[in-house]
């Protein structure tokens, strides 16, 4: 079973300076925290900042062939979490079919936050990803319980 979830914001790790998605479903409940790259996380945050780029940007770019070719992102799916890497799966629909097509969480999420598609985990990634045994630190689990409680504004506004 999957839970819906909306991008809470973006943060940077404070220890390894990394940027970090946040997810969060409807309920406040289940929080998931992503940690993406520099360029992923550049893209998701224009996108959520509504910023406009001159020319189509690679993720604009795999949106609009999607879109010529006739499908839509109907979702994505976060479907998995192994030796602390996440993975995705897009689900496009073309003429009455659904594709689905492997895809990192960040590329996913960038291209799902283009095409207002439903961004969507699997309970038992939440479980994994907060079980002591997958991570390497007690980090992401202290990152964890702040972020259940953290009042998005405070998460601030991501800068690259």
């Amino acid at each position: 079973m999957s839970v819906q979830m909306k991008i809470q914001g973006l943060m940077i790790d404070p220890v390894s300076q990394m940027p970090i998605v946040i997810l969060k479903d409807d309920s406040g409940q289940q929080v998931l925290p992503i940690w993406v790259g520099v360029f992923e996380a550049n893209a998701i945050a224009t996108q959520l900042e509504k910023i406009l780029s001159p020319r189509p940007m690679t993720h604009d770019l795999l949106r609009n062939t999607i879109e010529q070719l006739g499908a839509t992102i109907a979702r994505i799916v976060i479907t998995d979490f192994r030796e602390s890497t996440f993975f995705a799966t897009m689900h496009l629909e073309r003429e009455g079919q659904t594709i689905e097509v492997d895809a990192r969480p960040s590329d996913a999420m960038a291209l799902a936050l283009r095409c207002d598609a439903s961004i969507f985990v699997e309970e038992s990634v939440i479980e994994k990803s907060s079980s002591p045994g997958e991570s390497d630190s007690r980090e992401p689990d202290r990152l964890r319980k702040w972020l259940e409680t953290v009042d998005p504004q405070e998460l601030g506004q991501y800068e690259m």
